[in-house]
């Protein structure tokens, strides 16, 4: 199967290729950064990059690559929920549109799509173009919005997938008028956000930084009690938040956050360990994870330069508990405050433990000569590797059969 990878990034569409174990041949991948390009051919030297933009690949360089699938993750930003939403206007969905505008002029229709966005996409004018374009060029669409909970990993990153595929038995259906239904498996059949992702979405309130997801409530609520009702909307949200996370931790279908650690050993702590300065002005922002825990929220490119709702930070120190900590830091000094938060040794995710939640390979590794601050923001900017390997293996099965491995 000949594979078409638009926006590849870092290669994570390239990585959930191999973890589907499907057979395929990756024919080219194109992306315009320069960095998450040179992180990719780091990784997969033998792949065709191009460097240029999508809008400039014009129909006959297309149909030279004959390709059976279309991967993509178009830019979010035109659709975030907290950004300036504007959709088909935005100058960054131009090579979106192109790919779609070229979509039935193609010699060779693709057999199978799959695209992912954020949240938000669902709600857009693109995604109605897209979906319409589809069902005139006879494919057989299904949309589902996945998180890696979904799938056992231990982060909150719920996204929107699209996945279409074309077939002469759909060409049949479309001409007799009928939408032929996709076979996908039980456990994403018109999957929706569980209860702690709709929670999330209900309670999150607007952000006042640049970070891409919605911020969660400070971690500690004033009232722990559950059947408590506060008249402050931030408390509530804050006793909301609490719940959620309760639910989530008791939830043993997800994996344990330790799972996805650095040894001990590897990780250079004093050089990811929160300064007192951050710790002092933001302790109430944070999400604090312990190794224990089965969540953590999104990981978005600006961790680390930004505090609320850019990732969950961990809690190294576990002879202190954060409950214990919190409730009565406002009745302390400001050096007795500081000296309190520093004994929970609370320390950021490294970005090879962020790539490990996000489902990418050992094998996956970043160039010496990209920064951590790149990197990152290059995994913020990527996707999940198991998720869509998984849905992958839905959308192709049982057309294409399984194999023991694939090109790299």
């Amino acid at each position: 199967m000949r594979v078409l990878e638009l926006y590849s990034g870092i290669g994570g569409m390239h990585y959930a290729l191999i973890e589907s174990n499907l057979s395929y041949q990756v024919v080219a991948a194109v992306d315009i950064n320069t960095t998450a390009n040179q992180v990719y051919t780091h990784n997969f030297p033998n792949t065709a990059l191009l460097n240029k933009t999508i809008e400039g690949i014009t129909l006959e360089e297309f149909n030279k690559l004959s390709f059976d699938m279309i991967l993509m993750s178009p830019p979010c930003q035109p659709f975030t929920r907290i950004g300036l939403q504007r959709d088909l206007d935005d100058p960054r969905t131009k090579s979106f549109l192109h790919i779609v505008d070229l979509l039935p002029r193609l010699s060779k229709a693709p057999l199978y799509i799959l695209l992912e966005n954020v949240k938000g996409f669902e709600k857009s004018a693109a995604r109605e173009y897209l979906v319409k374009t589809l069902r005139e060029c006879q494919y057989t669409v299904q949309e589902m919005m996945v998180s890696p909970t979904h799938v056992g990993i231990p982060n909150s990153r719920l996204r929107y997938y699209l996945m279409a595929k074309r077939s002469a038995q759909q060409k049949s259906d479309a001409q007799t008028g009928q939408e032929a239904p996709v076979s996908f498996h039980p456990t994403f059949q018109n999957l929706s956000p569980t209860t702690d992702e709709l929670q999330e979405l209900q309670i999150s309130a607007p952000s006042t930084g640049p970070a891409e997801d919605a911020p969660p409530a400070p971690h500690i609520c004033p009232s722990q009690d559950k059947s408590h009702t506060c008249p402050c909307s931030t408390q509530l949200k804050a006793t909301l938040e609490v719940q959620k996370k309760q639910i989530q931790n008791s939830d043993l279908s997800v994996q344990q956050i330790q799972a996805f650690l650095e040894p001990q050993e590897d990780v250079h702590e004093p050089q990811h360990l929160l300064p007192p300065k951050t710790l002092l002005r933001y302790a109430q922002l944070l999400d604090i994870v312990r190794p224990s825990c089965r969540r953590s929220v999104c990981f978005t490119k600006g961790y680390r330069k930004y505090v609320e709702g850019t990732g969950s930070v961990l809690q190294c120190c576990l002879d202190t508990s954060v409950e214990d900590v919190f409730p009565s830091l406002d009745q302390c000094s400001e050096e007795e405050k500081v000296q309190r938060l520093l004994d929970l040794k609370l320390r950021y995710f490294t970005p090879r433990e962020v790539a490990n939640l996000m489902g990418f390979p050992q094998s996956f590794t970043f160039p010496e000569s990209v920064s951590t601050k790149q990197q990152y923001r290059l995994l913020g900017n990527s996707l999940n590797v198991v998720v869509v390997a998984k849905l992958l293996q839905l959308l192709v099965t049982p057309e294409l059969q399984h194999k023991d491995g694939g090109p790299h």
